[in-house]
């Protein structure tokens, strides 16, 4: 019996110690969760304090972004040009009301080319467009610009109403051509004066009783001489002044370089000079006004000749590039200084006292009425060279 009573004694003392350390180990865990859990709070607490300003600052971030928004707004409404975005489909998806104004409405949703097609018609330039309206008989004129293409494949349009701008244009250029008519019929006045005066002179003296017959007779040819001048002057200025062709006809360059080479060839021959032809054009055909081109041509070989000293060499070169015939006159004469290149084509200037000063004019003028163009280049010392351009006839 006391054996039992003092193991149940020992049983009792083992499973208090137990218990004391089972209630230790909970009491240490328990203040261990509640450190851990006090972290978490002062954690959580400063998270909410960091969400709260980032909130704050998205909010202020947002109402910056509305404000400019809505400034933008303003402002795009508020030009005078129109705007209109595309997107990678090319279909409008915002206008301002300056657009609308031009173009019409609706807008939003078409397709830009649709637009252009209904209510826009072409003119010589690409960018520019005239506005088909049945609501007033005033033809406008825009300008379309576009901004280069996004990584998401959309684009801006800039519309600009250029109509007033177009007619100031319009308005400048008439009164330069007026301009020009004036300076040119005060040099026409000029030219002819001092020829029909000498031609006076020379009539007057033919009345005289006192000349011989051979005397009379050299009168007779310096007035026929001066009428001649005059008569050739006026040729050129109704050529100038006409500027167009007309008779157009099937022209063979290798016939055309023939002719002027047989023509050119007395002068040639008079100054000792020497003339070389490198026709590069085989059976090409033109369809052109072969006079007019043959008078341009002949100027251009005229003048080489006049420039060119005695002994020297001409050349003649004609060739062919994919879409244009290039023909060239170069001479190894003293050249012409640069600052008097650019009035080499102006009616009336000219570097020679017997000139008329029209030959290149005319040259000019019958050449770009073909569609074509004449460029100068010189060196002094070197010599010069006239290359003329024209477009390649699209069949025989």
């Amino acid at each position: 019996m006391q054996t039992n009573k003092v193991s149940k004694i020992k049983n009792i003392s083992d499973d208090q110690v137990q218990l004391q350390r089972a209630f230790a180990a909970f009491n240490e865990v328990s203040e261990q969760l509640s450190s851990v859990y006090q972290e978490l709070q002062g954690k959580v607490a400063h998270l909410t304090r960091e969400l709260a300003l980032a909130n704050g600052e998205l909010h202020k971030q947002l109402v910056a972004k509305e404000n400019l928004s809505q400034r933008l707004g303003l402002l795009l409404n508020a030009l005078p040009g129109g705007v209109v975005a595309l997107n990678a489909q090319d279909c409008i998806e915002q206008v301002n009301p300056a657009a609308t104004s031009l173009l019409g409405a609706p807008l939003l949703g078409l397709g830009w080319n649709q637009v252009v097609q209904e209510r826009l018609t072409a003119t010589m330039l690409v960018s520019e467009w005239h506005i088909k309206s049945v609501k007033t008989s005033e033809l406008r004129r825009i300008r379309v610009e576009s901004s280069a293409t996004d990584s998401l494949g959309r684009r801006i349009l800039l519309i600009n109403d250029i109509t007033d701008a177009y007619a100031l244009q319009e308005q400048f250029r008439r009164n330069q051509r007026l301009t020009s008519m004036g300076e040119m019929a005060a040099n026409l006045a000029h030219q002819l004066r001092t020829p029909l005066s000498t031609a006076l002179i020379y009539a007057n003296h033919l009345g005289s009783d006192a000349l011989t017959s051979s005397e009379r007779q050299k009168f007779a040819a310096k007035t026929i001489e001066r009428l001649l001048h005059l008569e050739h002057l006026t040729k050129d200025m109704l050529r100038f002044v006409k500027g167009e062709t007309n008779q157009l006809e099937t022209v063979e360059i290798t016939s055309l370089i023939t002719e002027l080479q047989q023509v050119i060839e007395p002068q040639v021959k008079q100054k000792k000079l020497q003339l070389n032809i490198y026709d590069q054009c085989g059976s090409e055909k033109i369809m052109t006004d072969r006079p007019a081109l043959f008078g341009a041509l002949m100027n251009l070989l005229e003048n080489a000749v006049q420039a060119t000293p005695i002994g020297g060499v001409i050349a003649f070169t004609a060739c062919l590039e994919e879409a244009r015939i290039t023909l060239s006159v170069h001479d190894n004469g003293p050249g012409i200084d640069s600052s008097l290149q650019e009035r080499l084509f102006e009616p009336f200037f000219t570097t020679r006292s017997e000139g008329t000063g029209l030959g290149l004019a005319i040259a000019r003028s019958v050449i770009q009425s073909m569609g074509g163009s004449i460029h100068i280049h010189s060196t002094p010392d070197t010599g010069t060279a006239f290359v003329v351009h024209l477009p390649r006839s699209k069949g025989d």
